[in-house]
């Protein structure tokens, strides 16, 4: 039962588009299903100086062998889905299930003002006002609407039916770790809990079906809006570095400290992960860029690599050496 669920090891943003995108065309998964709060998480995907934004479909859309599915336990606008379905072509592999909750203008309008936008920085998508009238029993559901009509599916039983011909199955989860309703940074967090053991329930994946987790952490961490962030940079410092980004669905400008071992070490522990996913060494190691052999990383790269693993007691085994998809190091067979 080969699944894999990918999961983020901080506050978002740690690269999981790209490497949910690099291991759909190595592995060429039968299906990539996601789960996650809503469209208020987007993943940036860049392969053959092309660049993508999805914020509702898997980033796995560009191996077209591969079935994209979204679990019952996300919210979605149907407006962004389609508009995605048209933009990718990807109209006769994209299924949402039957289950999933639909986000409608008078959540965005909600999400857009108040408290929700003022102090914890809500990106208006209708995402947490959508969840929170699921939990109160009177959210539409994707059955309900005519324009999806075509898309339905029963995602957990297109799932385990899958795993029980043994084919392979990756698992895209969105935010991070610590954006969790549950583990996360209370009151400046998402909807809902975000870690592998959420991604699975949003898509209906028993836990003696999980394979492999695998942590996506960046080289450095960053945050979007409010919310606590250990040893801060200012500003000014995070552009000397380098480390200045923008956010794919707010455009604001992410807020940068150093890689946090001690944040990461119980990301781990919350997800149970069984391998490690390193983004944006290169913007760390600049020497490193764009490699694809761990031999030829630098001293200091190679250091850094060994410090997490020694640390955090966990393999690896994909590094991330610059934006394109193919911009990595694959050590899972060596």
């Amino acid at each position: 039962m080969p699944s894999t669920v990918i999961v983020g090891g901080f506050y978002g943003d740690e690269g999981k588009g790209k490497i949910i995108s690099y291991l759909a065309m190595k592995d060429n998964p039968v299906i990539a299903v996601r789960g996650g709060a809503g469209p208020n998480a987007g993943h940036t995907i860049e392969c053959d100086n092309k660049k993508y934004k999805v914020r509702m479909l898997p980033s796995a859309f560009l191996n077209k062998n591969t079935r994209l599915l979204i679990g019952p336990g996300v919210v979605i606008s149907p407006e962004i889905l389609l508009k995605e379905i048209e933009e990718f072509g990807v109209s006769d592999r994209s299924f949402v299930d039957f289950q999933c909750g639909i986000i409608e203008e008078s959540h965005k309008a909600a999400d857009s003002q108040g408290r929700l936008k003022e102090s914890i920085g809500s990106t208006g998508s209708g995402t947490g006002p959508a969840n929170a009238d699921r939990a109160m029993r009177t959210l539409k559901l994707a059955k309900d609407i005519d324009s999806l009509a075509l898309y339905l599916e029963d995602v957990p039983n297109a799932i385990n039916y899958a795993l029980q011909q043994n084919e392979n199955i990756l698992v895209e989860g969105t935010q991070g770790t610590f954006l969790s309703l549950w583990h996360g940074t209370y009151p400046y967090v998402t909807s809902k809990d975000v870690t592998a053991s959420g991604i699975c329930s949003d898509i209906g994946l028993g836990p003696k079906n999980v394979t492999d987790v695998m942590v996506v952490f960046k080289a450095y961490v960053t945050r979007v809006g409010t919310g606590p962030l250990k040893n801060e940079l200012s500003p000014e410092q995070t552009t000397t570095k380098g480390w200045q980004e923008i956010g794919t669905v707010t455009g604001r400008q992410r807020r940068a400290a150093e890689f946090d071992f001690e944040l990461a070490k119980r990301a781990i522990m919350l997800n149970s992960a069984t391998q490690i996913a390193i983004t944006k060494l290169d913007v760390i190691f600049p020497e490193c860029a764009h490699m694809q052999s761990f031999l030829d990383l630098s001293s200091p790269a190679k250091y850094f690599i060994k410090s997490i693993e020694d640390q955090l007691k966990v393999p690896v085994t994909l590094i991330g050496t610059g934006p394109d998809v193919n911009d990595i190091i694959d050590r899972r067979e060596s």
